[in-house]
């Protein structure tokens, strides 16, 4: 039985070697993907908050700025808090080694989910009142404000819609996380006191 053991044990090693010579491959394509990846919002979510916020107008009709309206106030945040995470993790990612450890693995998964929610919360409710500029609400007797404050609509519009594509690639980057998560480490594992055996968490 030692025997056997004996010759199990070389091939043992030898497969653990080579699937982890796989992943250090495998990561290095994935880690200059994904340090691309989270550069690219740093652009879009400045060019975003840029226009918001010089998105004002004056006509004979009165004044209108995007401080006026707590959407484009919460978009404006989300797109600054999304630019400063975009650089740092494209800083931190850039390093080798950076997917090495699982509490930084977790972190990024954790961070990459609540930004991609936050951001698409934010082009979320800045849609809606811009449908309502637009389209006016005849049940509550409100006009549309964009065919008297059409500059203003216009620009918000196109900060709307560049936060959308951001929310893409926050998309693509969480998908990356989970699949560096998920393939690079095994489940968590709790023990069953009454079997006194281990049973892994996810899937039970």
């Amino acid at each position: 039985m030692e025997k056997m053991n004996d010759h199990l044990k070389p091939s043992h090693s030898v497969s653990a070697g080579a699937a982890t010579e796989k992943w250090e491959e495998a990561s290095t394509g994935i880690r200059t993907v994904e340090t691309m990846l989270r550069l690219a919002p740093v652009g879009l979510c400045v060019a975003a908050l840029v226009i918001m916020l010089k998105d004002s107008q004056t006509n004979e009709y009165g004044e209108v700025s995007y401080s006026s309206l707590s959407a484009f106030r919460y978009l404006v945040h989300a797109n600054g808090i999304c630019a400063g995470y975009s650089l740092l993790s494209a800083a931190i990612a850039a390093m080798p080694g950076s997917s090495s450890t699982m509490p930084r693995v977790w972190t990024f998964f954790c961070l990459d989910q609540i930004l991609t929610y936050v951001v698409l919360a934010a082009g979320a409710v800045s849609t809606e009142v811009l449908y309502l500029a637009y389209k006016g609400d005849d049940a509550i007797t409100w006009s549309d404000a964009c065919s008297s404050f059409g500059s203003f609509c216009h620009k918000a519009t196109a900060s709307v819609i560049i936060t959308f594509v951001v929310v893409c690639f926050y998309v693509i980057l969480s998908l990356i996380s989970s699949y560096k998560l998920f393939t690079r480490f095994d489940p968590p594992a709790i023990v069953d006191s009454n079997k006194n055996v281990e049973v892994a968490v996810f899937g039970s």
